[in-house]
């Protein structure tokens, strides 16, 4: 079991302390929703947890087939519903993978399967597309 601890500052804003490295994070409401968008969103933080994860688990999956996949980049762009109740409603995810690394259904199976991925409520749309380099 892993500890996060919050406290709210006012204002819409909060900061998160990670229980084991004692690191923190601010978050604030987004400017959509009463905030200034000074920090992550709650909402921002599940984007990016989405895309550290599957970084993480295609590493796992790399380091363990020989692969380097330094130099990946990952984008996520979410978008919140339009109508009640307020959540989110797609999680767009870009992967861009690093030149020398030739297209593995095996490497993309490992992101699909990252926690994050699985944990998401079906009803959130989750497509990822994968960019090899030439």
């Amino acid at each position: 079991m892993v500890k996060t601890s919050l406290e709210y500052q006012g204002g819409l804003h909060c900061v998160a302390t990670h229980g084991p490295s004692g690191k923190s994070i601010e978050t604030d409401a987004p400017v959509d929703n009463h905030g200034k968008g000074e920090a992550f969103s709650p909402t921002d933080l599940v984007a990016a947890a989405l895309g550290a994860c599957m970084a993480t688990i295609m590493g796992i999956y790399a380091e363990s087939h020989g692969l380097d996949l330094t130099g990946m980049k990952i984008e996520v762009s979410k978008e919140m519903t339009t109508t009640p109740p307020r959540r989110i409603a797609r999680l767009t995810t870009e992967i861009w993978l690093p030149a020398g690394i030739a297209p593995n259904p095996a490497l993309e199976r490992a992101a699909h399967t990252c926690p994050v991925h699985q944990s998401l409520h079906p009803e959130v749309e989750k497509p990822v597309t994968f960019h090899y380099a030439a």
